[in-house]
């Protein structure tokens, strides 16, 4: 059974983190979100360490190595599979670490994962006549379940090593070009259909069902699938208040009234041209309320505070910064929602 848990009123990040240091990159992500915290992804070590080849040391009994264009299903574990592993062991130790620091072994925590979902990973690896994992529909269901069964096992490490309860973000960009059939073939005589929405909802459905653990599901792109992702298994959904337009408020409110929790990306994941306030970041959100007609307590118990997207592009002074305005929207909507 799927264990309970509210992000509402909480501060995190999409996870992608700016540089090369794993332990100095958790200590900031603990010292800035001790409330809710998420293991550091830091895709500028390069291979393996990107959002599809970590895939490669979650994925249970399927192996991935670097082709000239994707990543490819092989037989056989290689030296990228052992890379993405070996990075992501580094992350392990290095949280484990920031956490006894921070003194929060023994303590009720929540920590989130990031991977990338199972229709992102059908849609950028490759089986082995070259192409997309897509349009094979067995080699799909079978990236899904490893996926949950990965997962699940990840989590498990992370418990006994921080005592933590964890959430699961499945990262999804890629998730409306697959519904919609606008992915390339990565050959002249391939086409990529649009993957029907209940085959795609079964396909995300068995990944989360898989893990058994509370699930976000993130994509900082547009044209969001909202009636998908409410009748998902998913109980949030994390996505980019700018590309929010009036097209998306039906969809948006179905989400509340079904009781699904939002991770509003509220900040900007690069500078912007003219500095921002924590009050010109919230307003968005309290917009979007007051527009869908609900209450304000609604940003107190069912709405978290992100930035827009990952920060692996940003300055590591922007990176830092945007977190702390997260934090300072999230705090303001706490206290007093009714004050904006």
């Amino acid at each position: 059974m799927t264990q309970q848990v509210s992000i509402g009123g909480l501060v995190t990040g999409i996870g992608s983190w700016p540089g090369t240091d794993a332990r100095e990159s958790a200590a900031t992500i603990l010292g800035e979100l001790g409330g809710f915290p998420h293991l550091v992804e830091l895709p500028s070590r390069g291979l393996g360490a990107d959002m599809v080849g970590r895939a490669g040391a979650i994925l249970v009994d399927i192996n991935l190595d670097a082709s000239t264009r994707a990543y490819r299903v092989v037989p056989r574990r290689g030296n990228v599979a052992k890379r993405a592993e070996d990075f992501l062991n580094q992350d392990l130790d290095a949280l484990e670490e920031a956490w006894e620091s921070a003194r929060l072994v023994g303590g009720d925590h929540v920590v989130k994962l990031q991977a990338a979902g199972p229709l992102t990973l059908g849609a950028e690896i490759e089986v082995a006549n070259g192409s997309r994992v897509l349009v094979d529909r067995g080699a799909l269901r079978d990236i899904a379940e490893s996926l949950g069964e990965g997962l699940a096992r990840h989590a498990a490490e992370v418990t006994r090593r921080t005592g933590a309860r964890v959430v699961i973000q499945l990262d999804e960009p890629q998730i409306a070009a697959v519904l919609a059939g606008s992915l390339p073939g990565r050959t002249k005589m391939e086409s990529v259909p649009a993957l029907p929405e209940p085959e795609a909802l079964a396909v995300l459905d068995s990944t989360i069902s898989g893990c058994g653990l509370p699930t976000i599901v993130h994509s900082c792109g547009a044209d969001m699938p909202w009636d998908l992702l409410r009748r998902s298994q998913a109980f949030g959904v994390s996505f980019d208040m700018s590309l929010i337009g009036s097209r998306d408020l039906d969809g948006i409110g179905q989400l509340f009234d079904a009781g699904k929790e939002l991770a509003l990306g509220l900040v900007p994941s690069t500078p912007p041209e003219k500095p921002v306030t924590w009050k010109e970041c919230a307003m968005p959100a309290v917009t979007l309320i007051d527009r869908l007609g609900f209450s304000r307590e609604l940003l107190q118990n069912q709405v978290a505070v992100t930035p827009s997207c990952g920060l692996a592009g940003a300055s590591l002074e922007w990176s830092r910064a945007a977190l702390r305005l997260c934090t300072d929207v999230g705090k303001a909507l706490v206290d007093d929602p009714s004050a904006f």
